[in-house]
């Protein structure tokens, strides 16, 4: 996989190294987000033993740890490759060792499936973290099991304290897919990025030489197809909740966004599985923006994951008759599905460039707040995005995205105009935006004009 991005979390890392007294840290986040790259890349330059842990038997694991470790230990006193580590101890207390001869860097990559096979590992980190002072020793645990990441960090497990950095590795935001697409124009990759979401490795399966129509033939159409079977995969494993997070997921993506709705489809309490899809963002917890998130009743929930979403709202209903041969044909009734699931995709695509210019000064000074508006019952009260700003929350600017390549700005802008009447709190001067694929017209000067080229530019 080529790596691109990330230069938040290797700065994170950075500091971590650099301070001598930090010693462990995670990385962790969902399958496919590219935490190992992260890692490969990090390591590059230093001193590193890199074991992956397989679920292997424990002697096998040992074997493949003092594998990893015989490069890195090459001249100093132990010749793990004709000695191998024995066990836990042994190996742990002979890394910690070497350390002090010159820094290392420990990385243990999937730490979750070497705690299945030897649960007494994180115990035998802490007795050696706790008897030994600061030193050059850097241990970098990561993995995708999000539950088991999650309880190592919890106050009852034999870490807990110790971790000094936590980095949860999220897909990426619109603006950074060029990387990995830059070949295709932007509103074809606002299409790409509504459909895959920005999982690198999703992205890097899209083929840019290849028409839209191609593409899903390929990925989705076959039995084979890469996506079609992913979809499988990612309900079956992300977050470890097993069958109550696809129960929970299929009931948001087939329209029941509240809370009370999910738990009447999913027949139990969906609160914790809610809450780590949320922190995955797998899931949104939307409210309108001018209310309260913490007091607010009026809350929804959707989908955030867009490759979920497509694969939940439009390929799954279709899934078994693919996997029967009748992929071709129903391709073209998948692109007919394309303009309606781009809605709601392009309008967060929009939502999430405003929060860029906001954080960028772009929007004016003291943006709190970038969200939907919408009022209960009233299809004329939903505006696509208000910015607040300062601690009264005005809204300071509203604006709406359409799912078009062309638009007459005119019509919509009235619609604002009188929508300005349902929030609560207004500027003296609001701006009005208006947002297409490719060209917005007839806005004016005034108007805060965004196309693809600006989200994904």
């Amino acid at each position: 996989m080529r790596f691109v991005n990330r230069e938040d979390e290797l700065s994170v890392l950075e500091d971590w190294w650099t301070s001598p007294s930090e010693r462990v840290a995670l990385v962790w986040g969902r399958r496919r987000v590219g935490k190992t790259a992260l890692l490969q890349r990090f390591a590059q330059d230093r001193r590193v033993v890199f074991h992956t842990a397989g679920g292997r038997a424990v002697p096998a694991e040992l074997q493949a740890l003092s594998r990893a470790a015989a490069a890195a230990l090459n001249g100093s006193g132990r010749d793990v490759a004709s000695r191998p580590f024995r066990d836990w101890d042994d190996a742990l207390e002979t890394l910690f060792a070497e350390a002090a001869r010159d820094p290392l860097l420990l990385v243990f990559d999937e730490f979750p499936e070497l705690v299945r096979v030897s649960p007494e590992v994180p115990s035998v980190l802490r007795a050696l973290l706790d008897r030994t002072p600061p030193g050059r020793l850097k241990l970098l645990l990561c993995g995708s099991a999000v539950r088991t990441m999650e309880a190592i960090q919890e106050e009852r497990a034999p870490l807990y304290g110790r971790i000094d950095r936590s980095v949860l590795l999220h897909p990426f935001a619109p603006h950074e897919c060029a990387a990995l697409l830059g070949s295709l124009k932007p509103a074809d990759l606002a299409l790409v990025w509504g459909l895959v979401g920005g999982v690198p490795l999703y992205l890097q399966w899209w083929d840019q030489d290849e028409t839209v129509r191609a593409n899903l033939q390929r990925l989705v159409c076959r039995p084979d197809g890469r996506l079609l079977t992913e979809g499988q995969l990612v309900l079956a494993t992300e977050g470890e909740t097993g069958e109550l997070a696809r129960l929970v997921l299929q009931a948001i993506a087939s329209g029941r966004t509240r809370h009370h709705e999910i738990a009447d489809a999913v027949r139990a309490d969906p609160t914790r599985t809610l809450e780590r899809l949320l922190r995955l963002r797998l899931v949104d917890r939307v409210v309108p923006v001018t209310e309260d998130p913490r007091r607010t009743r009026r809350r929804i929930y959707r989908v955030a994951d867009n490759f979920l979403a497509f694969w939940l709202g439009v390929v799954d209903r279709y899934r078994g008759e693919i996997e029967r041969g009748l992929g071709p044909t129903i391709l073209p009734v998948l692109m007919g599905h394309l303009d309606e699931h781009m809605g709601p995709r392009w309008e967060e695509a929009y939502r999430v460039h405003l929060r860029r210019m906001a954080a960028g000064g772009r929007l004016g000074d003291g943006v709190v707040a970038v969200g939907p508006f919408w009022r209960e019952g009233s299809e004329a009260g939903e505006i696509d995005a208000v910015v607040l700003a300062g601690r009264r929350r005005e809204a300071v600017l509203v604006g709406e995205a359409k799912w078009a390549r062309s638009l007459d700005a005119r019509r919509i802008l009235r619609r604002l105009q009188a929508d300005l009447a349902l929030l609560p709190d207004v500027s003296d001067d609001p701006r009005l935006s208006v947002c297409a694929r490719e060209r917005v017209t007839s806005a004016g000067d005034d108007v805060l004009v965004v196309t693809a080229a600006d989200v994904f530019g």
